[in-house]
């Protein structure tokens, strides 16, 4: 059996084992990934590897973070952010109704504290609905704790670490007003049914080894969720091909919008 033939039965197998459909992810990307993992637990074949995470939990705790990839950090690309909040936010919130916002594939929950920050220095945290989600259950354990090495605060503002942080040690933690505005649960962009009616929904650097239909389908159902004029916020490597068949139109880089209504101006990269 070569390679790919034995990966693609590697992949059923999972699936039945972990609940994981890696079918939906670029095989040659995601081969050549499993391989730097196998060499680390000395298995040289895929039969031999999915007979680790058979027999071993701890291989399975290892395998599951190494496909979700918890790398995140607070106002990850902050230029980004700055046009979040005094460009897309800021019109949001001029409407003076509640906001829905979706931080999909969340992490450990920087990114949903992040914006949660921003709603609170423009006044409207207290009408807005805050909800992450992560396929990790493990990672959204940690979110939800809101307890920081200094690391992924690097981007943080002195202002915004004594407002919105307390230090304990070495480590920090959100304080009670931020952490309570966002809630978090686990969902499988893949497998599991979105909600509607959001204003804003952030998925960054999350579909980048997905297969090419599984994004479309995922940006499908995105757009789906959004309000009329609801905006989509992208990671910098995953431009939408075809945005405007999908019914979206690109407003600044990483930025999208429900075809509907006056976009924003270009922001900075």
């Amino acid at each position: 059996m070569d390679t790919l033939s034995e990966y693609q039965y590697f992949c059923q197998k999972v699936q039945q084992l972990t609940g994981f459909d890696l079918s939906s992810y670029k095989p040659n990307q995601m081969v050549r990934r499993l391989g730097t993992l196998m060499g680390r637990n000395r298995v040289s074949s895929f039969t031999e590897y999915f007979r680790l995470l058979e027999r071993d939990a701890e291989r399975r705790r290892e395998f599951i973070d190494f496909l979700t990839i918890n790398v995140s950090e607070f106002f990850r690309n902050p230029g980004r952010f700055d046009f979040l909040k005094e460009r897309v936010i800021t019109e949001l919130a001029a409407g003076g109704t509640e906001l829905k916002v979706w931080s999909a594939g969340c992490s450990t929950g920087e990114e949903p504290y992040s914006v949660a920050m921003i709603l609170d220095e423009l006044g409207v945290l207290d009408r807005a609905q805050i909800h992450a989600t992560d396929v990790d259950e493990q990672a959204l354990e940690q979110a939800a704790g809101g307890w920081y090495e200094p690391l992924p605060l690097r981007n943080v503002s002195t202002g915004r670490l004594d407002r919105y942080f307390f230090r304990d040690g070495d480590n920090y933690r959100v304080v009670d007003r931020i952490r309570q505005a966002v809630s978090f649960r686990r969902h499988d962009l893949l497998k599991d049914a979105y909600g509607s009616g959001y204003d804003l929904i952030l998925c960054r650097n999350v579909v980048i080894y997905f297969t090419e239909s599984s994004k479309e389908r995922i940006y499908r159902l995105f757009r789906a969720a959004l309000k009329p004029g609801g905006y989509l916020f992208t990671g910098g490597t995953e431009t939408i091909l075809g945005a405007r068949e999908l019914g979206l139109t690109s407003v600044s880089p990483c930025f999208y919008r429900k075809a509907t209504g006056t976009a924003p101006r270009e922001g900075r990269k």
